[in-house]
């Protein structure tokens, strides 16, 4: 059994109604509830009076609304958007029109990560932002009052980017680390490799706060440390890789061999979305030169350990 992660689920909060949750973070959460949002997309709105809205959430009835009243008598000046899927970047541009404020994301299309298994909300092909980011570009209030760090993140996405707030030594983490379940890293546009580094890069920058758009918060004041919480997230993925390799050495080479093994107490229904995660590990084995195979690595792909895995 992969290693254990000390997962956090238990949230309190009513759609439709900001919450105070930090002195400086309000959190708005959307009616999206789902396999794969959770509770629903958590925005979050940073500051009072000159405000930054942090993953502005879906495109259905009533969301823009509601934003709109959290903030109301405020000035928005700036979106931030983790990445383009449709529970975190469709809300950005109407939400942008109504306050005047810009959107800010990494620069460039997103990248479809569509397979014959869809494991995660839709790609929002459409999404741009209105200024690209850089990875420790930071941003301020010009009243004062909070301090935004980009954080490049790629792994579950290639265009993933957290957001650092100074002031609480906090990190808005988007779909990077959920806190309530694993993230989706699915081939192609996912990569097991970036997620790894950017996990280790999450970890030593010790913040003492986290705030998933998914899920509760992680920190000293929820009763975890982030540090150890993100550990155990490599941790997890570690073992998974030494179980992978321990079906390769037991005569399987086809993920969908390997796959009732390792998910075996878990719904066969999802199984076919855990090939994709199994794919995900193998192309990273593959550029390690620890397995070969055929072509590029796919789902069907026949995989051998190589002489650098025994």
């Amino acid at each position: 059994m992969a290693s254990k992660i000390p997962f956090v689920r238990e949230l309190e909060f009513a759609y439709g109604a900001p919450a105070q949750v930090s002195p400086l973070i309000r959190r708005v959460v959307a009616n999206n509830p789902g396999p794969f949002t959770f509770y629903g997309t958590g925005v979050y709105i940073v500051g009072k009076g000159e405000v930054a809205v942090i993953d502005p959430g879906p495109d259905i009835p009533g969301h823009l609304d509601v934003l709109l009243d959290a903030v109301k008598g405020e000035r928005v000046t700036h979106i931030f958007v983790t990445h383009g899927h449709l529970d975190h970047s469709p809300a950005a541009r109407p939400l942008a029109a109504a306050t005047g404020a810009r959107v800010y994301a990494f620069g460039g299309a997103v990248q479809p990560t569509e397979s014959d298994v869809r494991m995660e909300a839709g790609d929002d092909l459409d999404f741009t932002p209105d200024i690209a980011v850089r990875d420790g570009e930071r941003f301020a209030s010009a009243a004062g009052g909070w301090t935004i760090e980009a954080v490049f993140t790629p792994g579950h996405t290639s265009h993933h980017v957290a957001y650092a707030l100074g002031e609480e030594n906090a990190l808005f983490p988007g779909d990077h680390i959920m806190g309530w379940s694993t993230t989706v890293i699915s081939p192609p546009d996912g990569d097991m490799t970036d997620y790894f580094k950017s996990l280790e890069k999450v970890r030593d920058r010790n913040f003492d706060t986290l705030w998933p758009t998914h899920g509760p918060p992680i920190g000293r004041a929820h009763g975890r440390d982030v540090r150890a919480f993100v550990q155990a997230y490599i941790d997890h993925r570690l073992a998974r890789e030494e179980q992978i390799i321990a079906q390769l050495r037991a005569g399987k080479h086809g993920i969908r061999e390997i796959v009732p093994v390792l998910y075996a107490d878990v719904d066969a229904k999802l199984h076919p979305a855990a090939c994709h995660s199994v794919l995900a590990h193998m192309i990273r084995f593959v550029r390690l030169g620890l397995v070969s195979c055929e072509g590029e690595p796919g789902v069907e792909s026949a995989f051998t350990l190589t002489a650098k895995a025994a």
